[in-house]
């Protein structure tokens, strides 16, 4: 299925991103206020710029990436999403990480500012927390919302 798409900006991104601070954690969950996981927020973001959603997930573990070893984070990500240079993420661009190097990518945020990013990560609310140097380290792609402008 298709949805219409129309032209956001970055600063669009962050704002909606924002409004997720504090939404309590919830594993597959995507609803502000209410809760929601890191894809969950990512999804939610997709959600209030450009409605429907490309594709609804599967329903998935807490250790679905490591009992299947594929990057499938990665995979929705660049079916979905803008890949761009991972060496210079712009506010709005969401980031995705592995928490180990030999593990696939399984956590997602979104970069707020040059230095911060929002995220929802279990036991604690979304948040806007420092782009600190691990996770920097931990940084496996960047990409953008689709037709994203300014």
């Amino acid at each position: 299925m298709s949805c219409e798409r129309r032209s956001v900006t970055r600063a669009d991104v962050v704002r909606q991103a924002r409004t997720w601070i504090g939404t309590p954690y919830h594993h597959q969950a995507s609803l502000a206020g209410v809760g929601t996981d890191c894809v969950g927020l990512v999804r939610g973001v997709w959600r209030a710029l450009y409605g429907r959603e490309p594709a609804a997930p599967p329903p998935y573990t807490r250790d679905w990436a490591e009992a299947s070893g594929r990057e499938t984070l990665l995979d929705a990500a660049g079916r979905h999403l803008v890949e761009v240079n991972r060496a210079d993420p712009q506010p709005g661009d969401v980031l995705v990480f592995r928490h180990r190097p030999s593990l696939p990518a399984k956590h997602a945020a979104i970069l707020a500012t040059a230095a911060t990013m929002i995220h929802a990560t279990e036991g604690a609310p979304v948040a806007e927390v420092a782009f600190a140097p691990w996770w920097r380290r931990r940084l496996a792609g960047v990409y953008s919302f689709p037709e994203i402008t300014g």
